[in-house]
């Protein structure tokens, strides 16, 4: 498909890639890195290979009614050093982003300092070349680093979302530099994430999850499945007692060696989703414990809070490298009010 070359995007004649880096740096239009410059001919590209016009709007910001139109995303992309292929997987994140489950004025805007996680599944990851094994966390490989970082500065850029004007956290974390990752289909014998919420097998699909930082666990001493979870479900009743003790989506990453002894004994994601909904539970008189006695009464000491609404609200992702009794744990920015959303590469699979 050949796009019609009109875009609406002011053009800079610029004398040469020193100068375009100042120039890119001085209009607060990066990131603090260095950026490629968005040429027509590479905006293009990417608008060619997501077959979306300059002005067709993928998504639009629910509480400022800002568009994001596809010149504009693709712009960025282009910043963020994406090549063409990665669009249309930046293009899918954009769209999700924006449904009004996510909350994406508050999550981008709030003093809690979330970042937008991604997780890719499907034919895409290894068409992209992305790597889901070794420092799955860390930008393992050029198409995670790139789409991650060209959702920020979609952010920073058209939504206006800059440290201390919109974006107020007070802290942040480093996920906000780029937090994507890809699923270990072929390493894992579970269910991929994206087909559990609903994507028809074979097809390419995004989730995003406004959420905190990751916090890793290990646990190296045991090959029973409940003693395993025990400690990602004690990591999830830390961060109920140490942030927010509301539930809502949280999201574990199972590397291969744990996610082994798991899926040996017979489990399943289901079966870890059942477990640690059961277990992974506080009551509101335990915040009295970690400097929160304020919030706790005599009436409502004993009132249990669950880390998840329903099972089905962990995100249960097979990543990360081979050896090692490691996982991580990445909890949601705002419990329940921010909901995880699931959608196609190219395709609507919910229409």
């Amino acid at each position: 498909m050949v796009l019609s070359p009109t875009l609406l995007s002011t053009r800079y004649e610029i004398e040469d890639e020193r100068a375009a880096q100042d120039f890119f740096h001085e209009k607060g239009w990066t990131d603090g890195l260095p950026v490629v410059a968005p040429t027509p001919e590479r905006v293009l590209s990417c608008l060619d290979e997501a077959g979306l016009a300059p002005d067709q709007v993928i998504g639009i910001e629910p509480v400022r009614a800002r568009p994001i139109t596809a010149e504009k995303a693709a712009v960025n992309a282009v910043l963020a050093g994406c090549q063409p292929s990665h669009f249309p997987v930046v293009a899918a994140i954009l769209e999700a982003m924006c449904r009004p489950e996510f909350l994406l004025h508050g999550a981008t805007a709030s003093t809690g300092g979330c970042a937008v996680f991604v997780v890719v599944n499907g034919p895409v990851r290894l068409t992209l070349g992305m790597e889901p094994t070794f420092n799955v966390l860390g930008n393992s490989d050029r198409a995670s680093a790139v789409i991650g970082r060209a959702v920020r500065l979609v952010l920073r850029n058209v939504l206006d979302l800059r440290p201390g004007e919109l974006d107020r956290s007070a802290l942040g974390h480093p996920g906000k530099s780029g937090y994507c990752i890809a699923e270990d289909e072929e390493g894992s014998d579970w269910t991929p994430l994206a087909q559990l919420r609903g994507a028809p097998d074979g097809v390419s699909a995004v989730t995003v999850l406004a959420a905190g930082a990751p916090r890793q666990i290990m646990n190296e001493w045991t090959r029973v499945p409940e003693e395993i979870l025990e400690t990602f479900a004690a990591e999830m009743r830390a961060n109920m007692l140490h942030y927010s003790i509301w539930g809502g989506n949280y999201a574990i990453v199972v590397p291969k060696q744990l996610r082994d002894r798991l899926h040996d004994a017979g489990w399943t994601k289901q079966h870890v989703q059942q477990f640690l909904f059961e277990r992974a539970r506080v009551r509101k008189g335990d915040w009295a414990r970690v400097g929160k006695r304020a919030l706790v009464t005599v009436t409502n000491r004993d009132e249990e809070h669950a880390a998840l609404l329903s099972p089905a609200d962990l995100l249960v992702i097979a990543a990360g490298g081979p050896a090692g009794g490691f996982g991580a744990i990445i909890p949601p920015w705002f419990g329940h009010k921010s909901r995880a959303v699931t959608t196609g590469v190219g395709v609507c699979f919910a229409c």
